[in-house]
């Protein structure tokens, strides 16, 4: 049973030698390549079901690559990254990435973020079963994952829809930080809290017309976050 296509983006042989085994253990078709350019040769012919990426790569970095993949698809990329300053994590979400992973890591806690974030970039039954929300100008339609604001598309990554879906669907009901990570990323207890801060501002950016002052997604200060319809 293919659970999946994935592209492993990593220099280290020991590492990508144990993801990829563990990958492939776990029923996935994984695909290995050890340097930027052959990620992005890789990449133009085939956008695998996920992307796992080391940020530090010879002839071009993981950010420079997310750069890339994020002006072309919304295919899911988990972050693989030696250094654990909370800055980095955060300039990875800011460019779309849908998780990270901080070395060393366990192999099986990578292979469940990696199902986690491909069970939330595709549609499950529960949001089939779901009619397209509208809110004046803003549609959100759970079949085929599109936002559309005024009949123009809003390009989300999987976690961005995801938030929005969640909150869109139960309007003015406060979720906390902690709420959202365990609904949303489902790993709460491995992920940085400040992962809903970047993903809340880039929807804000994609979605209100003044980011700094929201129409939609308010902020309730000390308490969490609602969707305002």
């Amino acid at each position: 049973m293919n659970e999946g296509q994935i592209l492993v983006v990593e220099d280290e042989p020991s590492i990508a030698e144990v993801v990829c085994l563990y990958l492939r253990r776990a029923h996935f078709q994984v695909k290995h390549v050890r340097d930027g350019r052959a990620a992005l040769q890789a990449l133009e012919q085939n956008i695998p079901d996920l992307l796992v990426l080391d940020v530090m790569l010879p002839y071009m970095d993981g950010f420079e690559i997310m750069r890339w993949v994020r002006q072309r698809s919304e295919v899911p990329v988990i972050l693989l990254t030696a250094r654990r300053e909370e800055a980095e994590r955060i300039a990875g979400l800011e460019m779309g990435a849908d998780d990270y992973v901080v070395k060393p890591f366990s192999p099986q806690e990578l292979v469940s973020r990696v199902r986690a974030v491909l069970r939330r970039a595709r549609p499950n039954a529960e949001e089939s079963s779901d009619k397209p929300l509208e809110f004046g100008d803003l549609r959100v339609d759970p079949h085929t994952r599109l936002v559309t604001m005024d009949e123009r598309e809003i390009l989300l990554t999987a976690k961005e829809f995801d938030l929005l879906w969640l909150m869109a669907r139960h309007p003015r009901q406060v979720y906390t930080r902690q709420q959202l990570l365990e609904r949303i990323w489902g790993l709460s207890d491995y992920i940085d809290p400040s992962t809903v801060t970047v993903h809340v501002r880039r929807l804000r950016e994609k979605l209100e017309i003044d980011p700094s002052n929201p129409a939609h997604i308010i902020t309730l200060w000390g308490v969490g976050y609602k969707f305002e319809p």
